[in-house]
Parts: structure tokens; sequence; C-alpha cells
């Protein structure tokens, strides 16, 4: 997980992440996660009755946090919000691991 940097510590960066979710109106539940229901991972997106949610291993570390809302984010257009640059180039970092990554026209 060295990609997150020595500049902000995962926790600072993990609050700054729920706070980015919320903006995008993606719900964020930290909930405890059969290895078979999440096979290598520590949750993930998904939507439930028509609005975004991201569960995250409840049992994950901050870093793991991290990676698994990152990853989320990373598929939808942050744009519009105001985000610190560190928190920006967290999100790009894992944009490559979004399969399927909403694009804009």
């Amino acid at each position: 997980m060295s990609n997150l940097g020595v500049a902000m510590k995962p926790e600072v960066l993990l609050e700054l992440l729920e706070n980015a979710a919320d903006q995008l109106g993606i719900r964020v539940s930290y909930e405890s996660l059969q290895s078979s229901v999440v096979t290598g991972g520590h949750g993930g997106l998904c939507k439930v009755k028509g609005e975004f949610r991201c569960i995250v291993d409840k049992r994950a570390t901050a870093e793991e946090r991290v990676v698994t809302l990152a990853t989320a984010l990373a598929r939808f257009d942050l744009t519009e919000l105001e985000l610190a640059d560190k928190v920006r180039e967290v999100i790009r970092t894992y944009e490559s691991s979004s399969k399927h990554r909403k694009t804009a026209a």
C-alpha cells in the first residue's frame, strides 16, 4: 500500500474518501464479510434498490479500506467535487482497478 505516501495518514485519507462518497450519494458501510463472499477482496461497490453502496470489511486495515473505497470512487466522475489533490491522486491510482468505469461522453 505504499501508494498512499507519507503525506497523509490512511485514517485521514479514509475520512476524506468517505466524505467524497457522501457527496456522490454513495452510502459507505462497514460489515463483517466472509472470505467466500469477497474472494481476495475487502468489499466493494454495489447497487441496492437503485442506490450505490460501498460495503467495506470492517476487519480490513485502514490501508485496505482506502483501497476499497478509492477503487469504488474511481468509477465516478469526480470533477465537480471539491477534493484535496492527494485524494484525487489516490483515486486516480485505482482507476485501472475499476473494470466498469463510467466514462464521460
